[in-house]
């Protein structure tokens, strides 16, 4: 998922390569085919965008949550440039709900050779605050106040591929709460995680 400007016969090459690469036995699943080819579209939108970065106060105003990640999306919004820098990208949202995507890289690994759980919790926190993102109405913010993370199972680099799938529990005014898995093309789950969110009125812009 390298967000870094490049032509669609690039974009293209660089996904198939890569997930053939980490692909150590037989053809690439219809599953996987399906993840990357997703990845492919989201990925040209994003590099015809602003890129990486933070949307400035007019960007936002008068937006709700769901319209703001929808923009984000379509590479009207700026990424999230923790996104660039840990190897994920936001895959798709929905009212009450958020996908990413993340490509483990041996810039992940823990000493023991496998990929690091914070690894793990960056995707995993990332789906559940942009689906608790997706319900707030215009002027209203969140923030995480208690993040839970089972790991269940080892990633390496031979899984092309894993999808963080977040999804709202409950949103009230003043908490929320959502749930996500970290899982592989296969269905095989790696990780599951709960949250705990923070409902306020956002500040007035200066």
């Amino acid at each position: 998922m390298d967000t870094r400007t490049h032509s669609p016969e690039q974009a293209a090459h660089s996904l198939t390569s890569s997930a053939t690469t980490s692909t150590t036995i037989g053809a690439i699943s219809p599953a996987l085919q399906a993840w990357l080819d997703e990845e492919q579209a989201v990925t040209l939108r994003l590099d015809a965008g602003p890129g990486a970065g933070v949307s400035r106060p007019d960007q936002v105003a008068g937006r709700s949550g769901l319209e703001l990640m929808q923009a984000m999306l379509r590479g009207e919004l700026p990424y999230a440039p923790i996104a660039r820098t840990l190897d994920f990208m936001l895959i798709s949202v929905g009212e009450g709900s958020a996908v990413f995507q993340g490509r483990p890289g041996a810039n992940h690994l823990n000493p023991m050779g496998t990929v690091h759980g914070g690894w793990f919790a960056t995707l995993l926190d990332s789906a559940l605050g942009c689906a608790v993102h997706t319900c707030m109405p215009p002027g209203r913010g969140y923030t995480t106040a208690e993040l839970g993370v089972n790991l269940v199972k080892a990633l390496t680099p031979r899984v092309p591929r894993v999808r963080a799938e977040g999804r709202v529990l409950h949103c009230g005014r003043q908490l929320a709460t959502a749930e996500a898995r970290l899982v592989g093309p296969d269905g095989t789950l790696y990780a599951h995680a709960t949250t705990t969110c923070l409902v306020f009125e956002m500040p007035p812009a200066r």
